[in-house]
């Protein structure tokens, strides 16, 4: 007697490469520009610029790096206060702690996710010099009133826009918004080099210091002599030709993505135990980066359990963040200890998200649906 067939296991991500990304590959290996000197990377660094409105673009090798040398190349006080969402990557709160700077968490709207204008104007204080903005999962952050607040208070912006290729903002493109904003690829993201990052920004003579903090502050006149320590942190061509072809199908890509939500709505609308993406807002239409649920009060288990019991079933899923003011690494550091946000607390314990990649099918979006919609019957 055989064994019934298993239907194949659907991860939570599948990148798309459909494209000119094989071309531009074999362009790479047939010149030999393979490094970091090659054509392709002012090609990526100007598409992006391009794609959010900027004008300089600088490549890095990761979302994280990105973070990391933008809020470095500010130049803010040491024991200054930035202000951040408590619901967001670790990697935000590194790039701040990494800088000698304090990180202030606030807590996120409990129906888009993101950090609001009320959280962050009671979070500023006379030591506060900077605001992270952090846009998450598929919605931009409501950006005019903290950009005003900013303003007022006199405080630089970092955007973080990792999740947004594509995404606007009452119509003008993410990552083209306050001082410095960062943009990740890795496989995950509507654009993708495999892993890399870009930091963006309007100011030159903060993308010359950009630009020599991604290079070992390597100097013009004497390459091996160094006024300041910089990171190696060179993207290589072959990524950036990944990321030239990934520009191109950009908006196809997300249109991809608003199917995917728009196919997901349609078969969880009658699911009443869980609470769904916003599909759009007075300033954005959601770009589903993820397809994100978060499980309601009367689903007698957390996340990780219903994780656990999709992964029988063959369905790939994904935590939520966790929050910052909760992560053990920097209570031993004595920061953010204070702090509560309710908000954050309840989406990290009973959010994930189910597969959300651009190479998902029809049948991928409804077997998930279905495997989601069993396990909480």
């Amino acid at each position: 007697m055989t064994k019934p067939e298993t239907a194949p296991f659907i991860p939570v991500n599948t990148p798309l490469l459909d494209g000119n990304e094989a071309d531009y590959l074999a362009e790479c290996i047939r010149t030999g520009w393979i490094s970091s000197e090659g054509p392709f990377i002012k090609r990526f660094e100007q598409a992006m610029a391009q794609a959010a409105g900027r004008r300089h673009g600088v490549a890095v090798t990761n979302g994280s790096v990105a973070l990391d040398i933008a809020v470095h190349a500010l130049g803010l006080e040491e024991g200054s206060e930035v202000i951040i969402p408590t619901f967001t990557i670790i990697s935000c709160a590194a790039a701040v702690v990494r800088a000698g700077l304090v990180p202030v968490g606030v807590d996120c709207d409990a129906a888009t996710w993101n950090m609001t204008a009320e959280g962050v104007e009671a979070a500023i204080t006379r030591r506060t010099r900077a605001i992270m903005l952090v846009h998450i999962y598929g919605l931009p952050v409501d950006l005019e009133p903290i950009l005003a607040l900013a303003r007022t208070h006199g405080l630089k912006v970092i955007e973080d826009a990792a999740e947004m290729h594509g995404q606007t903002y009452r119509g003008a493109p993410c990552g083209g918004f306050g001082d410095v904003s960062t943009f990740s690829f890795y496989p995950n993201k509507h654009v993708t080099t495999g892993e890399g990052g870009m930091i963006l920004t309007d100011d030159d003579a903060l993308a010359d210091r950009l630009q020599g903090y991604r290079n070992l502050c390597f100097q013009p006149q004497q390459r091996f002599v160094h006024e300041e320590l910089g990171w190696n942190a060179r993207m290589t061509n072959l990524q950036a030709a990944l990321g030239v072809a990934q520009v191109e199908r950009l908006p196809r890509s997300v249109e991809l993505k608003r199917r995917i939500g728009r196919l997901y709505d349609e078969h969880l609308g009658g699911l009443n135990s869980i609470r769904r993406p916003v599909a759009r807002t007075s300033y954005a239409d959601n770009i589903y980066w993820v397809y994100g649920i978060v499980l309601g009060d009367d689903v007698p288990f957390d996340a990780q359990e219903a994780m656990r019991r999709l992964g029988e079933k063959g369905i790939g899923t994904r935590p939520f963040f966790w929050c910052m003011h909760e992560q053990p690494v920097l209570r031993r550091m004595g920061l953010m200890l204070d702090e509560s946000h309710p908000n954050a607390e309840t989406i990290a314990r009973r959010g994930f998200y189910l597969p959300s990649g651009l190479g998902l099918t029809d049948h991928d979006i409804v077997r998930s649906a279905q495997a989601l919609e069993e396990i909480l019957s």
